[in-house]
């Protein structure tokens, strides 16, 4: 997977009880879908799950990640196969029914546009009118499922250019999917972090929350890291996505990573990053680009207009028209806010 910001800082405070030493956490780090990922857990066994987490991230790359090339969304997107796992088919499911519910905002059809503003795992220049023209209609493509008589699942596609990029949701899905799996060892308290998708479950030993950092958003790609808030995290999951770490400038102009599906272009607007805060972390990272893609205004009316979205919360970080730097969190995300 495509680099994402650097946008969440978990952190694990122990706090003695009476004269007793408090349980430690198992920690486990390492790389996988072009990110890192860290991960802390209580467990009653002392079990030591890195292996199968490891394990478990490889084979999710294998069937999602861009940058292995024989992965089975790249051989899709090469036409070289047509025939998906369970695991493809839900992810391209869940990404049709966000790109519906957000009336195109999200959609996982934008391959090709992400590889040729160079986002990708292919370097390429900005395309010219004529091939923009040509990739936004691959981008519009009608893509869908089918099975056969055998049970065997199929991707459709009326046009063979039309390609799939998962990056938006992937590592969202795969840390909800890693949660199940702690969940179904009977680990009750953790705290999951791949690339700044982060779910928390439980609490720690001590009755607190799960603290999770949000970043301040940098001027440079660069520039260090530097926190701007932090929240109380207790069985829920917290996305954020931003343009301030993934661009690139030419002739003065900042180009984002952020695709508009419906110009294919970079965005551009005053919304710098949003973090959204949801019970799924599929929901919340699809959900988070979304938003990069309406803007903050937009976002928030989408908010308000579904009200049965009552779990999602949400934070904004924007320049506003006199060019300050400001935030402006949503009622219920204010209330996660840790003094």
């Amino acid at each position: 997977m495509s680099h994402r910001p650097l946008l969440a800082l978990a952190t694990v405070l122990l706090v003695a009880a009476s004269c007793q030493r408090a349980p430690q956490p198992v920690r486990l780090q390492g790389t996988a879908q072009g990110t890192y990922y860290t991960i802390a857990y209580y467990d009653s066994q002392g079990r030591d799950l890195g292996n199968s987490v490891k394990s478990f991230l490889d084979d999710f790359d294998c069937t999602a990640s861009l940058w292995v090339e024989s992965s089975l969304l790249r051989r899709v997107n090469s036409n070289t196969t047509d025939t998906v796992n369970h695991l493809f088919a839900d992810l391209f499911q869940k990404s049709d029914n966000i790109r519906r519910y957000t009336h195109g905002a999200f959609d996982c059809r934008v391959g090709r546009l992400v590889q040729a503003w160079g986002f990708s795992f292919r370097q390429s220049e900005e395309p010219n009118p004529a091939t923009l023209d040509s990739l936004l209609r691959s981008a519009h493509g009608s893509v869908w499922l089918d099975t056969t008589a055998n049970h065997d699942i199929l991707l459709r596609k009326d046009d063979p250019a039309t390609e799939l990029d998962f990056n938006a949701i992937a590592q969202g899905y795969s840390v909800d999917l890693l949660a199940r799996q702690f969940d179904s060892l009977g680990v009750e308290n953790y705290l999951i972090d791949i690339g700044g998708e982060v779910i928390a479950k439980g609490r720690k030993p001590s009755g607190e929350a799960w603290t999770v950092g949000i970043e301040r958003p940098a001027p440079t790609a660069d520039s260090p890291q530097e926190l701007e808030t932090a929240i109380r995290l207790e069985d829920a999951s917290v996305v954020t996505s931003g343009n301030y770490r993934k661009y690139y400038e030419r002739d003065g102009i900042r180009y984002s990573h952020t695709i508009d599906p419906a110009t294919g272009q970079p965005v551009q607007h005053s919304l710098l990053s949003v973090s959204v805060v949801s019970r799924e972390a599929w929901y919340a990272d699809a959900m988070a680009t979304a938003f990069m893609v309406m803007g903050m205004e937009q976002s928030l009316q989408f908010i308000h207009d579904h009200p049965e979205n009552s779990d999602i919360q949400a934070v904004f970080f924007i320049y506003d028209d006199h060019g300050e730097y400001c935030t402006f969190a949503t009622p219920a995300f204010q209330q996660l806010i840790k003094e």
